[in-house]
């Protein structure tokens, strides 16, 4: 019986991929940005607390009243936390986690080589799709990989004190980057469209990617304002000075947030910290837990 299930399982989680060659993705994902962004209160309030009940989303924690306190559906799912509900870890040798979800993968790059799931490996060069410089600048270093499900808080904080030098769009596909695509799709991480971050910390270089997906009507960051979707065209550096905002960043300070669910992809140079030993396939974590202990620890 087992062996049966898991047959079916196998063949929807293929069905699942499939059908997403053929769907308009982009058309779809903008669908999504319209619906979410609909003001009419009635209409709203629906969405909110049918996804309230649908996902068993704490309220509790949340900063402002549901539904009244927010405009629009995705006001909501971008949602601000109560400043108790998630405590950085304040250890002077901790990186903590710069979002809550699920581990996908996390460990060691093996040369330029990351693990995407059993079996599915990509590189830096193709995840960064820029310069050689860039890539060889992680090589043989360690990586994490962090799926934000829909019910998940999604906002995106920094792992460490930091600078930010540069954010990068990547235009590109918009695949479902849950589990089931993930484990049956190759180069979906360097084929979805992404956000590359780059960052100076005293430890050295630190990149972090957000990863577009189905349904992710944009990336947004303090520093770019709103990105929205682009299936083509061209790699491009993105103004940093959009509304003023400051690049020296403390550990647990907003880095930006996906409207709807995504991914987050944290790359870190030879020798600059050890991950803990929860950091493995399916662990669940929450922002600003410790996730490593830096080799050289920061304030």
């Amino acid at each position: 019986m087992a062996t049966e299930y898991s047959f079916i399982n196998g063949l929807a989680g293929t069905a699942f991929v499939l059908l997403q060659r053929i769907l308009p993705k982009h058309l779809m994902t903008r669908g999504i940005h319209w619906l979410s962004r609909i003001r009419v209160t009635a209409i709203k309030n629906w969405l909110i607390t049918r996804f309230v009940a649908a996902y068993n989303v704490n309220v509790e924690e949340i900063r402002s009243p549901v539904p009244d306190g927010f405009d629009t559906f995705n006001a909501f799912f971008t949602r601000e936390l109560a400043a108790s509900a998630r405590p950085i870890d304040a250890r002077p040798d901790s990186l903590v986690s710069p979002v809550d979800g699920t581990v996908s993968a996390a460990g060691r790059i093996d040369g330029e080589t990351l693990l995407q799931a059993k079996g599915i490996d990509y590189t830096l060069s193709d995840l960064l799709a820029t310069d050689l410089a860039d890539a060889r600048d992680f090589a043989d270093g360690c990586f994490a990989t962090v799926y934000l499900a829909p019910y998940n808080y999604h906002r995106v904080h920094c792992p460490a004190a930091c600078e930010l030098i540069s954010a990068r769009y990547v235009p590109g596909q918009l695949y479902s980057v849950n589990d089931t695509t993930v484990s049956r799709l190759p180069a979906l991480f360097t084929g979805n469209e992404r956000l590359i971050c780059h960052f100076r910390t005293a430890a050295g270089p630190m990149i972090l990617v957000f990863v577009g997906a189905l349904h992710v009507g944009s990336i947004s960051t303090p520093w770019t304002g709103e990105i929205r979707p682009r299936k083509r065209g061209v790699v491009e550096d993105r103004d940093l000075h959009h509304g003023g905002h400051t690049r020296q960043l403390a550990r647990g300070d907003l880095l930006g947030w996906f409207n709807m669910g995504s991914t987050v992809i944290l790359l870190l140079p030879q020798g600059y910290c050890s991950w803990l030993d929860n950091m493995t396939r399916g662990t669940r974590l929450k922002m600003g837990e410790r996730i490593a202990r830096l080799t050289k620890p920061v304030s």
